[in-house]
């Protein structure tokens, strides 16, 4: 199946017409005056049009997307499902996805919780411990289907501790589904699916969710591990739905580009040679949630002096000493899109000789890997062209010595050991089963993101540029004509970045 999808899916997406039962779905939603039909009055499980009215408007699930989006969404994939279910001659299908469980950090004390990106997208319910059924109607073909989610039951007690839960009634008004049910009546409800006529669409390789699936899920599993009709999996289909966004959700990603380039540039700004890393840290994650976003995308890095060349160092806890530079990799998520942008500044406001170098040389390969994001043209082939440039900045600075240039390719791989970019949208690495070759299409949002890192330790370098590591990354919205850089806010030039750092 999947190598199929692979060869069809993009112009399936791009081509792909809601038929059928849009009207319906049209006629469903608008004929409440309210949008959200009997809303409860109730606090939910999470942010309502009714409880939270500063953040949704009437008939959203998630600020700025509806109802009607979500359940576009599904037909969408319903629609891909009918074009896979044409070659395997079955007309009964169910599609499940899992929520993320609750993770403790020690006893009965959670983690911040954070939904399975994939469930997200198709219903916007953030519960834990949640199930999304997707099913076809007797009678009816595909892409008509019904939604059902499976929600955790009410418990006065444990919302006493854990706060509000949707309940059946909640989870229904708010996103939208055509039923809901306790999360214990998900077996009951699956026995019409046993059959070896149904095809299950769910990835049992791999669950998201280790509890759900052993008690509800891994039993379907092996029924129809017996019958003729394999189970097929589906994130993959999900991660192509997503690859392309929607308009709605541009604006969304286009807010936390913003709010991450504004905290970039306030701690660029507060920054006092020496300084701590964990300093850095605070201050970044505090300027980003004080415009609104719900919390950083990731770990960021926060890297002094040599520690920049750590590509995922996360430990933020080191001193950052006079004339050295600091790389910060971060970036938040807003409204569930993220970002993510790197910058880097010395923390006493002057660069030295060797660090303005490094540093304009790469700034000039961003900039041309940027020109190069339109349609037609893939990741890949971008990367390809970014190892060319750096090649030839390694041997215009000195760095790479005579000896090397016969393996120029290994040379660069040892000085950049990391690809141009990938894609960005609910998860930082977004939709990491699609292929960096592919083309890129208007609507995908991607990170560009050339380095050099040149450790300490390398005696094979010029020993002024041993110990200093640069990358500089902007998030690309690529559209039928110039791509946008959605983060060109975040200063980066050398004269803006030492004009903030010398206002002081």
């Amino acid at each position: 199946m999947i190598p199929q999808t692979v060869r069809n899916l993009r112009s399936a997406v791009k081509n792909l017409r809601i038929q059928g039962c849009s009207n319906c779905l049209y006629k469903r939603f608008s004929i409440m005056p309210s949008g959200q039909k009997n809303l409860p009055t109730r606090y939910l499980g999470q942010p309502s049009p009714f409880t939270h009215p500063h953040l949704l408007k009437t008939g959203e699930v998630t600020p700025n997307l509806t109802q009607i989006e979500y359940a576009l969404r599904r037909h969408k994939l319903l629609s891909l499902i009918q074009k896979e279910a044409e070659t395997l001659g079955s007309s009964d299908h169910a599609i499940i996805l899992l929520s993320h469980p609750t993770y403790y950090m020690t006893n009965d004390i959670p983690f911040p919780f954070h939904q399975n990106t994939n469930f997200l997208f198709l219903c916007g319910f953030q519960e834990p411990d949640s199930i999304l059924l997707l099913h076809s109607i007797p009678g009816m073909s595909l892409p008509s289907h019904k939604a059902v989610l499976f929600v955790p039951r009410r418990n006065e007690n444990r919302e006493l501790w854990d706060g509000p839960r949707s309940g059946v009634d909640g989870a229904v008004a708010l996103t939208g589904v055509d039923e809901a049910y306790n999360t214990e009546e998900f077996s009951q409800y699956m026995q019409r699916f046993k059959d070896e006529g149904c095809t299950f669409w769910y990835d049992n390789e791999s669950p998201v969710h280790s509890t759900l699936h052993s008690d509800y899920l891994q039993p379907l599993v092996n029924i129809k591990a017996k019958s003729m009709n394999a189970i097929k999996p589906v994130r993959t289909l999900v991660q192509y739905l997503r690859l392309i966004k929607s308009d709605a959700e541009i604006e969304l990603m286009k807010m936390a580009a913003k709010v991450t380039s504004e905290a970039m540039s306030s701690t660029m700004f507060a920054t006092i040679s020496p300084v701590n890393e964990s300093y850095l840290y605070a201050k970044f994650d505090f300027e980003c949630r004080a415009r609104g976003a719900d919390l950083l995308a990731y770990p960021p890095v926060v890297a002094g002096g040599n520690r920049c060349n750590t590509l995922h160092y996360v430990k933020n806890n080191q001193l950052i000493k006079d004339q050295e530079l600091v790389l910060l990799d971060g970036g938040c998520e807003y409204s569930g899109y993220v970002s993510d942008v790197t910058r880097v500044w010395p923390v006493n406001g002057r660069f030295t000789e060797p660090q303005s170098e490094l540093y304009q040389a790469i700034l000039d390969v961003q900039k041309s890997c940027l020109s190069l994001c339109t349609p037609g043209i893939s990741l890949d082939n971008i990367y390809a062209f970014m190892l060319n440039l750096l090649g030839q900045k390694l041997k215009d600075l000195g760095i790479l010595q005579e000896k090397c240039q016969h393996d120029a390719y290994k040379a660069v791989r040892k000085y950049c050991p990391h690809h141009v970019g990938h894609y960005l949208g609910m998860d930082v690495h977004d939709t990491p089963d699609i292929s960096r070759s592919i083309a890129l299409q208007p609507g995908m949002v991607v990170t560009i993101e050339p380095g050099l890192y040149i450790p300490e330790h390398d005696t094979s370098a010029q020993p002024r540029f041993r110990g200093i590591g640069i990358r500089i990354e902007d998030n690309v919205l690529i559209t039928d004509k110039e791509p946008v850089v959605i983060s060109a806010d975040c200063p980066k030039e050398l004269s803006e970045l030492q004009k903030i750092l010398n206002c002081l």
